[in-house]
């Protein structure tokens, strides 16, 4: 099914909001497709399971006023200042909030690792509107940092996305 707007899923989403993966199984599979300029992406109601080295996908977010995000943070309603080593989870991780002021733990492939704390979400069932600021929905294992967490990790943000683990710390 191809939608325009928002995921008929979402009043699925409504009653089991925040699982990390579907009941009965430990797979996270698409809920649904978003049609976003012309691209079709996948939504997410869930993440794979966290476990002490969750593989997932780095990726870089302007965490300031007028940055990627579009709108103040989900955590705690303001923007912050990209120093700062921040992070925000796909939908399924970021698990309705419950992580919200929590450090995770990355670790990348070159052998840094840093904590940050957990302060947005990577919506991964919503996108392509001025909320999201014109952005697709996230995938599902994401983990969207700061500047200050590339930097940490000895990454150039100019590649995009790199592979990494990351856990609870």
């Amino acid at each position: 099914m191809i939608l325009t707007s928002e995921p008929t899923s979402l009043r699925r989403w409504r009653k089991h909001p925040f699982s990390s993966f579907p009941r009965g199984g430990r797979t996270c599979q698409a809920s649904d497709t978003l049609n976003c300029k012309g691209k079709s992406y996948p939504t997410y109601t869930c993440s794979p399971p966290i476990t002490s080295s969750t593989k997932a996908k780095l990726t870089n977010n302007d965490f300031n006023k007028g940055g990627d995000g579009g709108g103040p943070l989900e955590c705690y309603n303001r923007y912050y200042e990209n120093s700062e080593r921040l992070v925000a989870l796909s939908t399924g991780w970021y698990n309705g909030g419950s992580r919200c002021g929590k450090f995770i733990k990355i670790n990348a492939n070159n052998g840094r690792t840093t904590t940050m704390k957990v302060v947005d979400e990577c919506d991964s069932r919503n996108g392509c509107d001025e909320e999201h600021a014109g952005q697709p929905p996230c995938k599902n294992n994401i983990v969207d940092g700061s500047d200050a967490v590339w930097s940490a990790l000895g990454l150039n943000k100019d590649i995009g996305i790199v592979d990494v683990t990351w856990s609870m710390a």
